[in-house]
């Protein structure tokens, strides 16, 4: 069985063949971009089956609003846009917030804790200990907070680029990313006292 032959025609070639009654080629736009959507979505939700269902959600939304895009920019960036937009709903639906206790904490993660207390300098954030503690102060963010420090530290992104994708103001972006820093500096701060006792 031979693999179906890439569409060469550009995203927004596809975006009018689709408006003018081709429904089948969105599929094109979904072949090309899943990938990113998913490892954009993977950043927000912990399980596979709720990845699933953002990514899902991000290509109904798209297809139901794609008369909506404009070939001003490229279409991976409205997608994009939409997707982080989709993200930060998921997150909004989904907040968990609940105390952390420290024996909640796996084995690496304790390791990490106490051995960050010891020697903050020496103790590297590459740590699997340290990588889980992240995921684990993260899931206890506020939506913003979590997607503004996803946004930022996590993909790299810009001031600019995060204003642009959530349709915040550039202060307002600045605000959120100095609140939720001081919120995880905050966790980070009652887990180290709980190590210590």
């Amino acid at each position: 069985m031979t693999e179906p032959s890439p569409d060469s025609r550009t995203d927004a070639e596809v975006v009018r063949a689709v408006l003018a009654g081709d429904t089948n080629s969105f599929e094109t736009l979904v072949l090309r971009y899943q990938p990113r959507v998913f490892a954009s979505a993977r950043r927000y939700a912990r399980r596979e089956d709720e990845v699933e269902d953002i990514v899902q959600e991000v290509f109904l939304k798209a297809f139901g609003k794609l008369e909506t895009f404009r070939s001003e920019a490229p279409f991976e960036h409205w997608l994009m846009r939409l997707a982080v937009r989709t993200c930060y709903d998921f997150l909004r639906a989904h907040q968990r917030r609940r105390e952390l206790t420290f024996t909640e904490f796996t084995r690496e993660e304790s390791d990490w804790l106490e051995r960050y207390n010891a020697e903050p300098d020496q103790t590297p954030e590459s740590d699997s200990g340290a990588r889980e503690l992240l995921q684990r102060v993260m899931g206890q963010l506020t939506p913003d907070a979590r997607l503004v420090i996803t946004l930022l530290e996590l993909e790299d992104r810009s001031v600019r680029e995060i204003a642009k994708l959530t349709g915040w103001s550039e202060s307002l972006v600045k605000v959120r990313a100095f609140r939720a820093r001081r919120q995880m500096r905050k966790m980070l701060q009652v887990l180290l006292k709980s190590e210590r006792l």
